[in-house]
């Protein structure tokens, strides 16, 4: 029977230490995903080191050069309804507030969520369309990654041993930015079978998917040509088929991947009238 050791330190550098030095160490940040394995038998850790008491982890700050920084134990619940998060990072609220239900809303955080590295959840496709950073602490100090490159593929993020996601950074607001996330779960509170997220402002077109590969995926190609086409139907048309090509889904529960492809340039189509609808402010 293994004996599970539990500790909850009140700075970041003590949970750092405390997680370098066991290979067999996990984390504990909102837990919807963390106890669910446990109880699962899918995990079984020597210890698990809270992060509820560092206060470092908390807060969303708007900065002078008007980026945000998003301590990592901020919960979905309190992103969703965030006065702070305006104007292109709206959409960040979007997509928390489509996380689960509420009780899941209201105790899961946006640095358990990343760190986990799920590519059909919500935070993933919204943080890479609007070029977010991840700022991981680890024994080698701190360092920032592009959302492009912190998701790796499955369950695989950038962190090394020890590393934590310990803030996300998002970089100075798309000004009269309108957003949009799209997504489709085969019912209310799962994780998405295909999700859009979508930004429009005056000066281009961001668009990411989630749920269609091992990462986000976003297409260069693809943006330009809404950009061109002015987000006329045909426009959107051949951006959903750009989208489709760069997409590489799999077979699973929740859909196959024909019937994925298939949703794309639907739930494409959705998001960007969706975001001409809305005011941009």
């Amino acid at each position: 029977m293994t004996t599970t050791r539990f500790h909850a330190p009140e700075r970041l550098d003590e949970a750092i230490r405390l997680l370098a030095a066991d290979d067999e160490a996990r984390p504990l940040a909102g837990g919807q995903t963390l106890v669910a394995m446990l109880n699962a038998d899918l995990l079984s850790p020597s210890q698990i080191i809270s992060l509820h008491r560092i206060a470092a982890l908390k807060g969303i700050e708007k900065r002078s050069d008007g980026s945000v920084r998003i301590g990592a134990m901020t919960t979905h619940a309190g992103l969703a309804r965030s006065d702070v998060l305006r104007d292109g990072h709206r959409l960040l609220a979007q997509a928390a507030g489509r996380i689960g239900h509420e009780a899941i809303r209201n105790r899961g955080t946006i640095g358990g969520a990343v760190a986990h590295g799920d590519p059909s959840a919500d935070y993933p496709p919204a943080l890479v369309a609007l070029d977010a950073v991840i700022e991981a602490v680890g024994p080698k100090g701190k360092r920032e990654i592009p959302a492009s490159d912190f998701f790796q593929g499955f369950l695989t993020t950038a962190l090394g041993q020890g590393e934590i996601v310990a803030a996300i950074i998002l970089p100075p607001s798309l000004n009269q930015a309108r957003t949009h996330y799209e997504k489709f779960a085969r019912v209310e509170g799962d994780f998405a079978t295909v999700s859009v997220a979508v930004a429009l402002w005056r000066g281009g077109v961001r668009i990411a998917l989630g749920g269609v590969g091992p990462v986000p995926v976003r297409s260069a190609e693809a943006e330009a040509e809404l950009q061109a086409g002015q987000l006329s139907d045909a426009a959107i048309n051949d951006a959903g088929a750009l989208l489709v090509a760069a997409s590489d889904p799999l077979d699973d529960v929740r859909g196959s991947a024909d019937y994925r492809r298939r949703l794309i340039p639907r739930l494409v189509k959705r998001a960007i009238r969706a975001a001409q609808a809305k005011d941009a402010r």
